[in-house]
């Protein structure tokens, strides 16, 4: 099977430090591992409307990295802490980056990421 990993240089540190690539390309299908709030230097905002912001930003260097934008998205999962809290403010902030046809999206509950203060990571499929 032909994988290609998809690094944006912004994102090589997950690379490094995480030992996984930010996406993988395989076939006609590019392959996303979640994104959180968290910034480049590894600090994450207290504002949940920054946070999902900044997620879905660093999920935008990875599609572009792989030569695509957001209308290649064919699936999003989203994981929140908080979810009913939040899911109007995160639904207004995905309506800017995400436009119709809308992909399929599986939004989950979750306890705990691995950054203390994130409350949502942001998964995708894109096809090339």
């Amino acid at each position: 099977m032909d994988k290609q990993p998809i690094i944006p240089s912004e994102l090589q540190g997950n690379y490094d430090n995480w030992h996984f690539s930010p996406a993988v390309a395989s076939g006609d299908f590019v392959f996303f591992s979640g994104c959180t709030g968290t910034q480049s230097d590894g600090s994450i905002a207290s504002d949940p409307e920054r946070q999902f912001h900044q997620a879905f930003e660093k999920v935008r260097l990875s599609l572009i990295e792989a030569g695509l934008d957001f209308s290649s998205v064919i699936e999003i999962t989203t994981y929140h802490i908080g979810l009913s809290k939040h899911l109007d403010l995160f639904k207004s902030v995905k309506d800017k980056f995400i436009q119709e046809p809308y992909p399929a999206w599986t939004a989950i509950g979750v306890s705990e990421f691995v950054h203390p203060d994130a409350i949502v990571e942001i998964r995708v499929l894109a096809k090339k």
